[in-house]
């Protein structure tokens, strides 16, 4: 039927575009990417748009095809602007300026998700709830303060749910909760600040595994660029694109004083230079142990011959839900050097199951002694393990000051050619890489577990090696 003035209306009374209206709109809409505008250059409403497309199955395939050409052209246009490297390789781990990065990461997200054939459903991943809602939901570069008036999405909060009226939802997720990301399926994802997420190589990990929705699943992650596993990891990947930005190139949305306030503190550091810079620093200041350093340490796992004595180090977790248990096997070598032969570390156990990883690693290299942290107390430390029928001597070490009086002999060890790596250990040797002079720590996670162990079990040899319980000969 027809209305006023010539248009074209439905049986409820209500605007259907006409052909023309039709190709207009999706000749912009290939341009843009962006429905509301499109709309605006057809004149007519997005929401008429919507119904239009809903009802004819025509207009929604060459609806389909227009958004897909427009959001290769967007993603281009978009990333090219972003990208500060002359190499013209564009990659989604570390962008830093706040603002240009949330833009980026919600412009590539909003134009991919409904743009995947049958797939609408994007996720939202943060450290934790409260960040993706604060900062990613909420947040002055979040998705509601970002939208048209005309597509503004309704936020769930219970469901952790932001929803489109096209039908797009996109579900919140805490990375410290990797198994929440268990059984949902996705055809895009947008990470925020990945490398301060909790479990970060868990979570990614579960993630990957639900982007199987469309035909072209992608992910984009926004972080500062530390050198977390996760990070590096992702750097390295084939099929990830980065691209970095530093924050003076988003002055225009920030403060005047605080940038002045933050290059007079800070420029020129190496916190400035991670922070403000987004450059991605290997190695963390102050740090004992380099990766150049542990790289000149590595030799390989047969090449060690059979150990004459070995000890292994244990740092328990305080308490039944709590970190890891860092559990290392080091050994006295029959040519006087000192070798890390095993990280047997097990991730949140129970006080049963941390006690037989012990038992079972001490079986295996036939160690001599146990010298475990004993902070959670040395009694129960020692009852715990004789429960899993270890019979060797425990020696208790206590942590805080002494722990940094220990580790920084254990590291100068390292810079003489006194200790070896046998293989590679890469949860500990980022650890190790993030302990500091003084007893300050900078790596990944929330406590150095292995790093703790390992320097429990070598200063344990060094302390030997001085006191000459090391291998000799004996006349009979």
């Amino acid at each position: 039927m027809m209305g006023q003035a010539g248009k074209a209306m439905d049986g409820a009374g209500k605007a259907r575009p006409d052909r023309r209206q039709m190709d207009i709109f999706l000749e912009a809409l290939a341009e843009s990417s962006n429905v509301a505008a499109s709309a605006r250059v057809a004149g007519i409403s997005a929401t008429a748009m919507y119904r239009e497309r809903r009802r004819n199955a025509g207009f929604a395939a060459r609806w389909h095809e227009a958004l897909c050409e427009g959001f290769v052209r967007l993603e281009t246009e978009l990333l090219s602007e972003a990208l500060i490297a002359p190499t013209g390789i564009v990659k989604d781990a570390t962008l830093k300026s706040r603002a240009q990065k949330y833009r980026l990461g919600l412009s590539l997200l909003a134009a991919h998700r409904a743009a995947v054939r049958g797939a609408k459903l994007p996720a939202g991943v943060a450290a934790s709830l409260h960040e993706a809602r604060q900062v990613m939901v909420e947040g002055e570069s979040g998705l509601l303060a970002i939208a048209p008036d005309e597509v503004q999405p309704e936020y769930e909060s219970s469901l952790r749910r932001v929803s489109w009226a096209n039908g797009a939802i996109a579900t919140l997720y805490s990375a410290a909760e990797p198994d929440s990301l268990r059984g949902p399926e996705h055809s895009a994802a947008w990470c925020d600040e990945v490398a301060k997420w909790p479990q970060g190589e868990a979570a990614w990990d579960n993630l990957m595994l639900t982007m199987r929705i469309g035909e072209n699943p992608r992910v984009v992650a926004t972080t500062t660029p530390r050198g977390v596993p996760l990070v590096r990891r992702l750097i390295r990947e084939r099929g990830v694109a980065t691209t970095a930005g530093r924050t003076q190139a988003n002055s225009d949305n920030l403060s005047p004083r605080w940038l002045a306030t933050m290059g007079s503190i800070y420029g020129g550091t190496r916190l400035g230079r991670q922070e403000l810079d987004g450059e991605m620093l290997e190695d963390v200041e102050g740090a004992l142990w380099s990766r150049a350093l542990i790289e000149r340490c590595r030799v390989e796992a047969d090449a060690i011959g059979k150990p004459v004595r070995v000890v292994i180090g244990v740092d328990p977790p305080a308490s039944a839900n709590g970190d890891a248990c860092g559990i290392v096997v080091a050994a006295h070598l029959r040519d006087d050097r000192l070798a890390v032969v095993e990280d047997a570390s097990v991730e949140r156990p129970p006080p049963a199951l941390w006690a037989q990883a012990v038992a079972a690693a001490a079986a295996r290299w036939g160690a001599d002694r146990i010298v475990a942290e004993s902070n959670m107390g040395g009694e129960m430390v020692t009852a715990t393990l004789r429960q899993a029928d270890v019979t060797l001597p425990v020696v208790a070490v206590h942590a805080s000051v002494g722990k940094a009086r220990r580790a920084e002999p254990v590291a100068l060890a390292y810079e003489r050619g006194q200790v070896v790596h046998a293989g590679a250990f890469a949860a500990l040797e980022d650890q190790l890489c993030g302990l500091q002079v003084g007893g300050g720590y900078a790596g990944p996670g929330r406590s150095p577990d292995r790093a703790d162990a390992c320097v429990w079990a070598l200063a344990a040899l060094l302390d030997g090696v001085r006191k000459g319980r090391g291998p000799a000969v004996r006349r009979m």
